[in-house]
């Protein structure tokens, strides 16, 4: 019987075997091809969403946010407490506990729910 030099998968029999490096980066392509490219906002867009923040900030209303993220969106629920353009958005959680939302992690990246 005659062997042949590819099997099924187009690969030598012997060749199956993959070095860790070698998958990891595999893995690694694989998961960089779902990055996703962060929204460019027109300042107009901008100028609605601050006013939209600062209505919610004023009536104490809940608000949800949707962060970019590359990967995959982040929600954040709160109420707007306080907005500057350098520090970000402060929104609180609960009675004790606030955070800032700044721009690295979604500030002008985000979309009102």
């Amino acid at each position: 019987m005659e062997r042949k030099k590819l099997e099924g998968n187009g690969l030598w029999e012997s060749s199956r075997m993959m070095l860790p490096e070698h998958k990891q980066r595999i893995i690694e392509e694989e998961w960089e091809q779902l990055r996703r490219q962060k929204p460019v906002l027109d300042p107009q867009a901008v100028e609605e969403i601050e006013r939209a923040l600062a209505q919610l900030m004023e009536d104490h209303s809940p608000v949800t946010l949707t962060l970019f993220d590359p990967f995959e969106d982040n929600l954040a629920r709160g109420i707007v407490m306080q907005l500057d353009r350098q520090r970000g958005i402060k929104l609180r959680w609960s009675e004790d506990d606030w955070d800032w939302i700044r721009e690295g992690r979604g500030y002008f990246g985000f979309y009102i729910i």
